[in-house]
This record gives C-alpha cells, sequence and structure tokens, in this order.
C-alpha cells in the first residue's frame, strides 16, 4: 500500500501527528482505484491552485479552515458523485447543491496535515450518513477560496470502494442527498453558464432537477476538464440566478 508521508501541507495527507486527537492514522492511497479515476488522481498530484480557480487564501493566512469530500462512487450508469442540496434556512449558501463538507473541529487535528481529510470525512458522515471506512481517499486538491463566506476550502478526494446508504441526517442542514452520473455532468445539453446577479459567470450544471452553481460546480468543471472528459458545450448558453442566490 502507498503510504503518505507527514508533511506540512494538506494536499497530499498525513499520518498522525504527535498529540494529535485521533490514534488512527489517515491514509492516501491509489491502490484498487478503478482505471477511469486515473487522470482524477493525476491532476491532484500535477494541478496548482491557479488552475482551479482565480480566488485564492489570503496570504495573510486569514478565512475559516474547511474541507469538501469530492467522493466518486459506481452506480447504475457508471461512475457518479455524491451531491447534497443545503437546507433553504440556512445562513450561508442556502438551497445551493454542494459536496459534503464543512469547517474544521479542533478533534480534526492539524490543519496543515491531517485535519482536513478527517474533516472531510466526520462532515460527510453528519451530513449524508455515509460510513467513512467506506470511502478511499486517494487525493488532494489545492486548497481555495470562498469570498462570500471566507471559506479556506481544501478539497478532498474520495472513491466509494464499499458504498453505503445515504440520505439526509439532518433536516435543518440538509434538504437532500443524491448522487449524478458523470456521464450527466460531461453531457453538454446539461452544461451552461450561471449568471449571477452581481455580473459574476461561472459554470454551471443542470441534473438531477438541480441547478450545481458556484463553488461546487467550479470544481466539477474543472475537473472534468484535467481528467479529460470534457466535451463541447455550448458556453453561451446562459442560465440566470435568483436574486437570493
Amino acid at each position: 500500500m502507498t503510504h503518505v508521508q507527514s508533511m506540512r501541507t494538506a494536499r497530499e495527507a498525513a499520518t498522525t501527528e504527535p498529540g494529535a486527537p485521533d490514534d488512527s492514522a489517515i491514509t492516501v492511497t491509489t491502490e484498487g482505484l478503478p482505471g477511469w479515476l486515473g487522470p482524477v488522481a493525476q491532476t491532484a498530484r500535477s494541478v496548482r491552485a491557479q488552475q482551479l480557480s482565480r480566488f485564492l487564501p489570503p496570504e495573510s493566512g486569514a478565512g475559516r479552515q474547511s474541507a469538501v469530500l469530492i467522493l466518486f462512487g459506481e452506480g447504475e450508469r457508471g461512475p457518479e458523485l455524491l451531491l447534497m442540496e443545503r437546507s433553504g434556512t440556512l445562513r450561508s449558501h442556502a438551497g445551493q447543491p454542494s459536496f459534503p463538507g464543512g469547517s474544521l473541529d479542533p478533534e480534526d487535528g492539524d490543519p496543515e496535515t491531517s485535519g482536513p481529510l478527517r474533516a472531510a470525512l466526520r462532515e460527510a458522515e453528519e451530513e449524508t450518513g455515509l460510513d467513512p471506512a467506506g470511502v478511499q481517499i486517494f487525493g488532494v486538491l489545492p486548497r481555495l477560496y470562498i469570498p462570500v463566506s471566507s471559506f479556506v476550502v481544501t478539497p478532498v478526494l474520495g472513491w466509494w470502494r464499499a458504498p453505503s446508504p445515504v440520505g439526509v441526517v439532518d433536516p435543518a442542514e440538509t434538504a437532500r442527498v443524491f448522487t449524478v452520473p458523470v456521464a450527466d455532468l460531461t453531457d453538454p445539453a446539461n452544461r451552461a453558464t450561471a449568471v449571477h446577479p452581481s455580473g459574476h459567470k461561472g459554470p454551471a450544471f443542470l441534473v438531477e432537477s438541480a441547478l450545481v452553481w458556484g463553488f461546487t460546480a467550479g470544481l466539477i468543471d474543472r475537473l472534468v476538464h484535467y481528467a479529460g472528459w470534457e466535451r463541447p458545450w455550448d458556453r453561451a448558453k446562459q442560465v440566470p440566478l435568483d436574486w437570493r442566490a
């Protein structure tokens, strides 16, 4: 098994550091991944933050440390991604489809090493009910920034090696949990450019009766592109976002 050595950035993960609140080691490995995930794993090893987003963490170190779990599975229609729709009553990103995730807690450990990995798995379990034991972490992307909420986000890549039942755990936080076939995400008919009332434009996906946009859509767009899965789509097709977005 490929075991990831300790280091000072969350991108490559770490084993448990001395004094960490959890005795279990966090391992990142590509062993046993299905072949179709190879390009995604390669992207995680080589991509730079600037290639994923123009919003990068402040050099001052300000921002709320957080993590999201980008979980790939194998469904009835082939490769798929796990997403959730946030409750419409939340103060931040209400009603928006997203990856499971949230802020780091002290018990997650060092934010510079394994903390984001534990946070991504913990938040996914709390929000969707998935069993973290069935998730194989195979890569970590560079930290990115969400200006509207001041989140510094570490995207953690996972392979749903042993799928478990998922669903809404707390309706106050999550409206629904669903999977999206990668084939639908790469279908040009489901792609568009979202236009925010502020004038900001970004990629969007119309899938599973949902409009995926913002940070989540941006990451999906870049992963699809660098994995070589992208198909030509009409970038002039625009979807205006509601003023509440």
